[in-house]
């Protein structure tokens, strides 16, 4: 699975995108437990942990939200990581 993080999530997780690899019938919840066990770096000074961003997160999959954190995912599948944000 892909993860791509945007604005704040980006910030936090010190890249733009990463590939897990899960086992089969693994589920959101199951790839957002792997992105937090990730050792990453600090992130900016300011910037909330990524463990906060994701627990305020809405996630796409596959470009389609996803709110369930049951929903399985396939090797294939890319999970974007859209923090709140204000404006519009």
């Amino acid at each position: 699975m892909n993860v791509r993080y945007f604005a704040a999530a980006r910030a936090a997780a010190g890249v733009d995108e990463e590939r897990f690899d899960l086992p089969t019938g693994a589920t959101v919840a199951d790839l957002l437990r792997a992105v937090l066990a990730v050792d990453r770096a600090e992130p900016p000074l300011g910037a909330p942990p990524l463990q906060r961003i994701l627990s305020r997160s809405s996630f796409l999959l596959n470009e389609v939200a996803v709110r369930d954190h049951t929903t399985v995912l396939n090797p294939g599948d890319v999970v974007d990581v859209l923090p709140p944000f204000a404006g519009g």
